[in-house]
């Protein structure tokens, strides 16, 4: 037998994702919003933001320095959150590791820290001989304290060897970003929940099947939860916070958002040889590349429609990092090579890729050639992914939906534990009308009807998505 039950809170936030965490948080410990309750129909921290690399970085392209300002305050916020609680989320500055082959690439890496340093990536230090590099500093294996920022740019193949002997001899660029890094996002999640809970927040297990709206308002939202029970909770003010399934509850409120999501994957290995650095920081290959196979195997992959693939140019971007410390020997590796497969619903469980490790594997030996030690028998890869979800110029959408007390906090592609801290602070400044800081401008939902911005989009460059 059905039953309907009835509670108030002032803000409701559907998604308990690190995103609606961080806005919970902000609300209830920074603004004393007391009655926050967050809707979920999954354990916190369970639909996305496990499936993380749980890496940052203030290392963004652009058209101007929204992203770099944006994900800088986080780090800001992580790193205040780290000093107070003894760094329970393992925060480190290791740093991400930029790597090409091809020598127009290499120009273009100085180009572009250029541009990074000038909006706020911090200072770029260039090293053209073994000589200059010698004042390099290598990132430590913990920690984040007493790092440099900015980065490193080794345009010498000699001291790219001294620095990172495990590289593929061919590469003749190597770009250290610096005030980048990785942490425990299940710890970082866990404590932000724990300290809103103390201020008063509320979580409750269920998934919402209708909001509210009276005179353009919200009044409201429907929720489904066990057992076929539905709970109204009165509210004025709702956050849509939903992760791949934003763009639904946008529905609810009857906006169409602009966001689509692709399905990411990534898989852990054993590296029993030790080919990669352990205290390197994340790399990527940023060149395009084709896989290597023998005449026959590449014949046969050609001769079949669904396997053609193989043999074809797959996208720059691999990229990988150490995971664990002591006597860890796990590899993370992600290559997006699907992202032409674009859905306005998640669909679960993920489609299966059953060449993923293997593609992986192959590709990242034009990184680390060690790895191809791996190739002949292939280790147990443990795979998993998730759903980006994003906007066409894969920035995040933070503001008012449109609608009067519904919000959005959502479209973190791939950057959501990095970028949560922030946007959730400034969501809070927004619904609470606190002083906000410039960039907000640049996550608004409104911005896309500026015609000067969506002249923008038409050619908007890199999206930075990794």
């Amino acid at each position: 037998m059905s039953m309907v039950t009835t509670r108030t809170a002032d803000v409701v936030i559907c998604g308990a994702g690190i995103a609606g965490i961080a806005v919970a948080h902000a609300l209830s410990t920074v603004h004393g919003v007391q009655r926050v309750l967050l809707l979920d129909d999954h354990p916190p921290l369970t639909l996305t933001s496990d499936k993380s690399t749980e890496a940052y970085r203030n290392w963004w392209p652009g058209p101007d320095d929204a992203m770099v300002a944006l994900v800088n305050r986080s780090i800001d916020l992580l790193e205040q959150w780290a000093d107070r609680s003894d760094n329970r989320f393992l925060l480190n500055r290791r740093g991400y590791v930029y790597a090409t082959a091809r020598a127009e690439r290499a120009a273009q890496f100085e180009q572009e820290a250029a541009i990074a340093s000038a909006q706020g990536a911090g200072p770029l230090r260039v090293y053209r001989s073994t000589a200059e590099a010698s004042t390099y500093q290598p990132s430590s294996h913990t920690g984040y304290r007493g790092h440099p920022d900015g980065a490193d740019l080794f345009l010498d193949r000699e001291a790219i060897r001294a620095q990172f002997p495990w590289l593929a001899p061919d590469i003749c660029a190597v770009l250290h970003a610096r005030r980048c890094g990785w942490f425990s996002g299940q710890q970082l999640g866990m404590m932000l929940l724990e300290e809103a809970k103390s201020n008063g927040a509320e979580v409750l297990a269920g998934r919402v099947k209708a909001v509210h709206v009276s005179g353009g308002r919200v009044e409201g939202v429907a929720v489904d939860v066990a057992g076929g029970h539905t709970v109204h909770v009165a509210t004025p003010c709702l956050v849509n916070a939903a992760g791949p399934y934003a763009k639904s509850v946008g529905a609810l409120c009857g906006v169409d958002l602009p966001l689509f999501s692709e399905a990411h994957y990534k898989i852990a290995i054993e590296d029993a040889l030790g080919v990669i650095d352990r205290n390197t920081g994340l790399v990527i290959l940023d060149d395009p590349q084709s896989l290597s196979w023998s005449d026959e195997e590449r014949a046969e992959l050609a001769a079949d429609d669904s396997t053609r693939w193989l043999t074809e140019p797959l996208p720059a971007g691999i990229h990988l990092r150490p995971e664990g410390y002591g006597s860890a020997r796990t590899v993370l590796m992600l290559w997006d090579y699907h992202s032409a497969h674009r859905y306005d619903a998640p669909e679960y469980p993920l489609p299966d890729d059953p060449f993923y490790p293997e593609v992986v594997l192959r590709g990242m030996t034009a990184l680390a050639p060690g790895l191809a030690a791996y190739l002949e028998r292939l280790p147990h890869a443990y795979v998993d992914g998730g759903y980006y979800t994003k906007t066409a110029e894969n920035r995040p959408l933070v503001g008012p939906l449109g609608v009067d007390g519904a919000y959005v906090c959502a479209a973190f592609s791939g950057f959501g534990l990095m970028a949560a801290p922030a946007a959730a602070e400034l969501l809070a400044q927004q619904i609470t009308g606190a002083p906000r800081p410039a960039y907000e401008r640049a996550f608004l939902l409104s911005r896309y009807q500026d015609p000067t911005y969506r002249a923008l989009l038409a050619n908007w460059g890199s999206t930075g998505q990794l």
